[in-house]
């Protein structure tokens, strides 16, 4: 039996969408990253290795502490945007992809420290 994969967005990543979705009427680039995030999501439940694998020593301490992950993959999204995601397994019975973050280019450089050089 296939394990169903389930999607779930943490607080920060819930709050980017809502943002973006209120935007979504109005703003070209906020409706193009929301369809592509709603189009990514449906990859990565096809197929839960979707995004590229982040090297283990460059996953943010913040998601390890906050939400114990130990593999991190990154998702690119149109205007430079990223949707970051870990897989748990939650025994048996379901695969869960939590998107830790829906981010803008500037503050993923941010987050994984690619400003310093």
């Amino acid at each position: 039996m296939m394990k169903e994969v389930r999607i779930i967005l943490s607080p920060e990543a819930e709050e980017v969408y809502k943002k973006l979705n209120s935007e979504a009427e109005t703003n070209k680039q906020s409706r193009m990253i929301l369809n592509a995030i709603n189009h990514k999501k449906d990859l990565i439940k096809a197929n839960i290795h979707y995004g590229n694998p982040i090297a283990k020593n460059l996953i943010p301490e913040e998601y390890k502490q906050k939400y114990s992950a130990t593999n991190l993959f990154r998702v690119e999204l149109p205007a430079f945007w990223r949707m970051l995601y870990t897989l748990t397994n939650n025994e048996e019975v379901e695969i869960i992809a939590f998107v830790l973050d829906i981010i803008d280019h500037p503050t993923y450089d941010n987050k994984f420290r690619y400003n310093s050089r």
